[in-house]
C-alpha cells in the first residue's frame, strides 16, 4: 500500500544517510524540509521531497497534511512498563516528607513493586502492561525497551521477561528487553546480599539466557543497592551469555558505576544526576551512550542530568522516560522532551534529536529507526496544526499529536 502525505509543514530529522548517533555540536543540527512530502510503501519510508519537485505518484491514500509537521516516532530506550499494581500510597508519603530512601528502607520502594508482582497472575501483570504500551504508542512511542526487575525471586524475574516476549509477539513495535534481577536486594537477603547475587548469577541468568528472554543485562550501581564489585561480577557473567550491559548508574551517588560500564563496553549508562569531572571524561572516545531521565528528577525532586555540560564536553546524550511505578509513572515522551529544554537548559534541536536518533542508538536500532530515511521503517508522528516544532516542547501540558504511525498503520 502506497500512502502519500502532501503539504507538510516541516518533515523533521529527514537523514539521506543513517546515522548512528549524534554528539556535542552536531545535536544542534536538526535538518528538515519545509512544505514537504512523504512516501510510505506499505512498512517502511520510500521517498520525501519538497513539494515544489513532486513527481507524480499513484498513491492508494493521500492525506493533506497542511499546517502540520511530521517527524520520527520516540524510541524511549529506558522503561519499566512490565509491572502490577502502582505507588500512589508511596507518593503521599513522599509529600509528607519522607525520602525515597526512607520509603525503600522500611519495605516501600521497588520492594513493594516485588511483592505484587509476586502475587499478580501473570496474565494480569501481562494485561497491565499492554495497557501501559499501547498508551506510551498513542503518545508518539515507536520503540521501546522494557526492563525486568520486580520480580527479585526466580519466578518473578522470569515471569516478568516472559511478559515483555508476549508483548514483543503481540505488538509490531520494536521492544527490547532488559534482564534488571540486580534492581534492589530482597528483604530475605538483606544481612547476606552476597548470596542474592550468587541467586541472579547461578540460577537466574542462565535460565534467562536458556528462553532467549532478554538481549540486555542491567544492575542498580548506587549506595544501598548494588556496588561496583557487584556490577563487575554480574557484567563479567552476563557477557558469558551475550547479553550487553544498559545500567544505572549516578542516580543518587556517584561511586564509579559509569566507569564500571565502559570497561564492559556497555551500550548505555543511565540517570546520571550526579556526574563529576571525571565521569564525564571517561565517556569520550567511548561507545556507550549517557541517557537522562528527566521526568525521574520531576517527580522524586532530585537533581538533573546536567546536559549542557554533556553536550560541551563533546559527548551524545539521549532522552527516555524510566516509565515505572515508583519513581515515574508516565511513560510520556513528550513531557520528557519538554523537561529536557525547560530544565536541562537542552535547545529543542538537541532535545528531539536526544528522544528519537541517540534513542534508537541506545537499542541497537540505529538502522532501522529514529530518523526519516528512505528504507528505514515508517514510524512517525503527524502532529495537529503547530505554529513550529519549537512548540512541542513549549507547550508542555498540550497534546499535540494527531497521530502515530507504526509500520505505516495508525495507532
Amino acid at each position: 500500500m502506497k500512502q502519500l502525505f502532501t503539504n507538510i509543514k516541516e518533515l523533521l530529522q529527514v537523514r539521506e544517510n543513517t546515522v548512528d548517533k549524534l554528539s556535542g555540536t552536531e545535536m544542534k543540527e536538526l535538518p528538515t524540509i519545509k512544505n514537504a512530502w512523504l512516501l510510505i510503501e506499505d512498512d517502511k519510508i520510500a521517498d520525501y521531497g519538497e513539494m515544489k519537485s513532486i513527481p507524480k505518484i499513484n498513491a492508494d491514500k493521500t492525506i493533506d497534511a497542511e499546517g502540520k509537521i511530521i517527524l520520527p516516532s520516540w524510541c524511549d530506550s529506558h522503561t519499566h512498563i512490565v509491572y502490577a499494581g502502582n505507588r500512589e500510597l508511596e507518593f503521599a508519603d513522599r509529600i509528607n516528607g519522607l525520602s525515597y530512601e526512607e520509603i525503600a528502607n522500611r519495605g516501600g520502594g521497588i520492594l513493594n513493586s516485588a511483592k505484587t508482582l509476586q502475587e499478580t497472575p501473570e496474565e494480569e501483570v501481562y494485561k497491565q502492561s499492554a495497557k501501559r504500551l499501547e498508551e506510551v504508542m498513542k503518545l508518539g512511542t515507536g520503540a521501546v525497551e522494557i526492563k525486568s526487575g520486580y520480580g527479585l525471586t526466580e519466578e518473578g524475574e522470569l515471569k516478568m521477561l516472559r511478559v515483555i516476549k508476549k508483548l514483543q509477539q503481540n505488538y509490531n513495535i520494536p521492544i527490547k528487553a532488559t534482564f534488571l534481577g540486580a534492581h534492589a536486594i530482597p528483604k530475605e537477603y538483606k544481612e547476606k546480599p552476597d548470596a542474592y547475587m550468587d541467586l541472579v548469577i547461578e540460577k537466574i541468568l542462565p535460565k534467562v539466557a536458556e528462553e532467549n528472554l532478554a538481549e540486555y543485562i542491567d544492575i542498580f550501581c548506587e549506595k544501598g543497592y548494588f556496588s561496583v564489585a557487584d556490577t563487575h561480577k554480574l557484567l563479567s557473567a552476563a557477557k558469558k551469555f551475550g547479553l550487553k550491559p544498559k545500567i544505572h548508574v549516578n542516580q543518587f551517588n556517584a561511586i564509579g558505576g559509569i566507569q564500571a560500564g565502559i570497561e564492559h563496553n556497555a551500550l548505555s549508562v543511565d540517570h546520571l544526576e550526579v556526574m563529576r569531572p571525571e565521569d564525564i571524561e571517561s565517556l569520550k572516545d567511548t561507545t556507550t551512550m549517557p541517557v537522562a531521565l528527566p521526568s525521574c528528577s520531576l517527580f522524586l525532586s532530585i537533581p538533573y542530568t546536567p546536559a549542557r555540560e554533556i553536550l560541551e564536553a563533546g559527548l551524545p546524550l539521549a532522552l527516555a522516560t524510566d516509565f515505572n511505578p515508583g519513581s515515574t509513572p508516565s511513560g510520556n515522551m513528550n513531557l520528557v522532551v519538554s523537561l529536557a529544554c525547560i530544565k536541562m537548559k537542552m535547545t529543542p534541536e538537541e532535545a528531539i534529536n536526544a528522544a528519537t536518533i541517540n534513542g534508537a542508538y541506545a537499542m541497537e536500532l540505529s538502522e532501522t529507526h529514529g530518523s526519516i530515511t528512505r528504507g528505514k521503517q515508517a514510524n512517525f508522528i503527524l502532529t495537529k496544526e503547530i505554529p513550529s516544532y519549537t512548540f512541542l516542547p513549549y507547550a508542555f501540558g498540550t497534546n499535540s499529536i494527531e497521530s502515530v504511525f507504526i509500520n505505516g498503520k495508525t495507532v
